[in-house]
């Protein structure tokens, strides 16, 4: 007896040492729902338009068990999310076989060392059109102090455009080699003008209620909407003219951007001051032109990345590396600069060496703004400004408190610059975040590639994993 309980408080003193577990099931259905006032088909998660919020902190491990319920098969990108060293559970089709229709499959993330507001949303076809999308928030641990009061309250807030028309529809038009029309409007957490509010304490204003306004940039016409913010003991609705519509400066926007700094005098998700890795004083080791393209490939409507336009392989790429499947797709398929040649198609790859230190430049010669995203990573945005990018602008690079991010816009005629630490073994997903061109190509994958196989470097293909394509019939892993 004594034996046994000591092998028991063994077994429970292993479990507590363990981060949270956070557990979620979700069902993906289709509904109808009605968020500029005319009835259409979306796409709900447990019966809601957006989908539930997901509350965590740091280092917790997340468990979500998705049940596709819809005609098409699905997937579940976590944006923001880093999945260190786990990359499958990315949930785009470069890393992630899709749950097909009428079955399941489980997430297994772990939210390690990160804080902040982040959000899920559908990653295949335009079923980002028909809603999915919800909002993720991970807390910092309570042994970090942050800069200010805990609040009383916080709120999930989700502004994007939106359509009217299906999202069947909406691919099929770009599935022609069409462009998309203009957006019909401007959704507030899945609902238009004047409809959704925030109700809260009085703060330092008069009690009444307030205007929150979203609009579009650099658009023509200028798209906007309106919500409320509610103080509990106002008695005064929202009066007065909205403020004016957004500048299309390009110099007022840049400034106002690079303006943004870090607080290095507060912490970040782990117990040691934010200056501590100093990014400012590492040299990089490789630099990375990527410079956008539109343009027409066999008469249909393409986008591109240095002349290459994506295009997905038939197995997702991290699980033919996985398996050494060849011929899916090929590292370095994409040059590390501006080709100035024609757009062409490919599944575009770019090589590179673990914990190497890396700048990329965004180059963007076209006249609408630009916004891309690195999956896996937090990288610093040392750099923008107007006009062509060349080896002296790095002289006004911000190489002491630029801000960590994980998608970074880029200005009309202009360019933005990085530099990230490739300390993530995967593949990786480097697109635009404007989805019709993300869909026509717009993106490329970001092999981060060791030769280790410990799993302090990275983790192995997870034992549920999907497996299509190339890689069907195979064999996960015994565990």
């Amino acid at each position: 007896m004594p034996l046994r309980l000591a092998a028991l408080f063994v077994f429970f003193a292993i479990v507590a040492a363990e981060d949270p577990y956070r557990f979620f099931t979700w069902n993906v259905t289709y509904g109808t729902i009605w968020p500029l006032g005319v009835p259409q088909q979306g796409i709900l998660i447990n019966g809601q338009f957006p989908g539930p919020d997901i509350y965590s902190v740091t280092n917790d491990n997340i468990i979500v068990n998705v049940f596709n319920s819809l005609d098409q098969p699905f997937l579940i990108h976590w944006n923001g999310i880093q999945n260190r060293r786990n990359s499958y559970e990315d949930g785009v089709y470069g890393t992630t076989c899709p749950i097909p229709p009428g079955k399941n499959f489980t997430y297994i993330l772990q939210m390690k060392d990160q804080i902040g507001s982040f959000f899920y949303f559908p990653s295949l076809a335009f079923h980002k059109a028909a809603g999915g999308f919800g909002g993720i928030r991970i807390l910092s641990r309570p042994l970090i102090p942050v800069p200010f009061d805990n609040p009383t309250d916080d709120f999930t807030v989700l502004i994007g455009d939106w359509y009217t028309a299906n999202h069947t529809d909406l691919k099929a038009i770009l599935d022609r080699g069409n462009k998309l029309p203009f957006p019909d409007g401007i959704l507030i957490n899945g609902r238009g003008p004047n409809v959704t509010s925030f109700t809260l304490q009085q703060a330092d204003q008069q009690p009444q209620d307030y205007y929150i306004v979203a609009s579009s940039r650099f658009t023509t016409p200028v798209l906007t909407t309106t919500g409320f913010l509610r103080y509990a003991n106002a008695n005064r609705p929202a009066s007065g003219p909205l403020p004016g519509g957004p500048t299309t400066e390009i110099d007022w926007s840049l400034n106002q951007a690079r303006s943004i700094r870090t607080n290095l005098t507060a912490s970040g998700p782990r117990p040691n001051p934010q200056g501590s890795y100093h990014y400012g004083m590492i040299n990089t080791t490789r630099t990375i032109r990527l410079s956008s393209s539109a343009g027409q490939v066999a008469n249909k409507q393409r986008y591109a990345l240095n002349s290459v336009s994506f295009v997905p392989a038939d197995t997702p790429l991290k699980v033919a590396d996985y398996f050494k499947i060849d011929g899916v797709f090929r590292v370095g398929s994409i040059s590390d600069a501006p080709t100035g040649g024609g757009i062409y198609l490919d599944t575009s790859v770019l090589g590179a060496d673990y914990r190497t230190f890396i700048e990329i430049v965004f180059e963007n010669s076209e006249d609408i703004v630009q916004s891309y995203h690195l999956s896996g990573y937090s990288f610093f945005v040392v750099g923008m400004d107007g006009g062509q990018w060349s080896s002296g602008s790095r002289s006004q690079y911000n190489l002491r408190d630029a801000v960590s991010r994980c998608t970074v816009q880029v200005y009309p005629n202009s360019w933005t610059a990085i530099y990230v630490a490739l300390d993530n073994v995967g593949m990786w997903n480097l697109r635009s975040e404007f989805w019709a061109r993300q869909y026509l190509g717009q993106q490329t994958y970001l092999r981060v590639y060791t030769t280790s196989t410990s799993l302090r470097d990275e983790y192995p293909i997870p034992k549920n994993a999907l497996l299509c394509g190339r890689a069907s019939g195979r064999r996960t892993r015994p565990l």
